[in-house]
């Protein structure tokens, strides 16, 4: 019996082993497709704006001549298609060309208010995939079986409300109640690691209550499952049965909806950082096109969607690794 389980075993391995070349090139050819169509995207920003965004920048009193220099810099006066190919130049070279209003180069402007957005989003994530994970698994594990209806019916009630509440209004309960009442912390801008808590908490609060409804219902199942009933059959304590069993395929599909919920996350950061007053990304794009200053909102915006097809590459990889199942259903 041995002999043959370690044969199946060893097959099952083999297995997983010849389909990491075609799962490798599969995201490889997906985030290719990603770059092209979010580089794309964000060089039609600025061609789908009604008007000249040059004359918009500079206000309809500037001399003509400084209009047309100020366009011929910018390579506007070009056919859209050498349009493009430059842009795609700029790109691979980290020339993300040069703000219209400040003449300062886009890319040094982004780097000076990356790491805000991304400490955001990262403590975001973090926050959603615990916290939902967390919640998730103890409602599910406390009302299996129809065990407990009354909590399964507060939490669905909760939890729904919960996820359909918008962003800027969490974030103005949270200045309300922590910064404002109980002043335990800045109500905005930049003032360290204390500055970013409360955004934080604005942009995962929906996200959690959305997720951790999968992640109940996922355990649910996983409870369900021959393999859980027969660890319990071995009378193994509930926190190892939860923790080395059940928790590993939860969190797959947590890390799979994640990477999904990141798109959101980032998104979120737009409306969140203009409500605490963060420099970011978030803010910089709405300030760019506030102010017409649109290749400054084609950088940040090329940026933040790169990222997101960049993380939830890695985010493929890691769920690969955690199940390797998922690769023989991805093949």
């Amino acid at each position: 019996m041995s002999a043959v389980t370690g044969n199946a075993s060893a097959g099952f391995t083999t297995r997983r082993r010849n389909l990491w070349p075609a799962f490798v090139a599969r995201r490889l050819l997906r985030l290719v497709i990603g770059i092209v169509v979010v580089v794309t995207a964000s060089f039609l920003i600025m061609q789908l704006v009604p008007g000249d965004p040059v004359r918009l920048s500079l206000g309809p009193s500037a001399p003509f001549s400084l209009v047309e220099q100020r366009r011929a810099d910018l390579g506007l006066d070009d056919p859209l298609i050498v349009q493009y190919l430059h842009y795609w130049k700029g790109v691979f070279g980290g020339d993300l060309g040069s703000s219209i209003l400040t003449q300062q180069s886009v890319t040094s402007i982004i780097a000076s208010r990356i790491g805000n957005t991304v400490t955001l989003v990262a403590i975001a994530l973090g926050l959603t995939l615990f916290f939902s994970v967390a919640i998730g698994v103890t409602v599910g594990g406390l009302t299996h079986n129809g065990r407990r209806p009354r909590l399964l019916g507060a939490y669905r009630i909760v939890a729904s409300t919960l996820n359909v509440v918008p962003e800027y209004l969490y974030g103005v309960a949270l200045v309300v109640i922590f910064a404002v009442t109980l002043k335990l912390l800045p109500v905005a801008g930049d003032d360290g690691f204390k500055s970013l808590i409360l955004p934080s908490l604005a942009i995962s609060l929906a996200p959690i209550a959305g997720l951790s409804r999968i992640v109940r219902v996922q355990t649910e199942e996983v409870l369900s499952q021959e393999y859980i009933q027969f660890a319990r059959s071995k009378r193994l304590p509930a926190l190892r049965i939860y923790l080395r069993h059940a928790l590993p395929n939860l969190l797959t599909s947590a890390l799979t909806v994640g990477g999904i919920l990141l798109g959101v996350l980032v998104a979120s950061t737009v409306v969140v950082e203009n409500v605490f007053a963060l420099p970011g990304l978030g803010s910089t794009v709405v300030t760019a096109i506030t102010q017409r200053d649109y290749p400054l909102a084609q950088g940040a915006l090329l940026i933040l969607g790169g990222s997101v097809v960049l993380v939830n590459l890695i985010i493929d990889v890691i769920v690969s690794l955690l199940d390797p199942r998922s690769l023989m259903r991805d093949s």
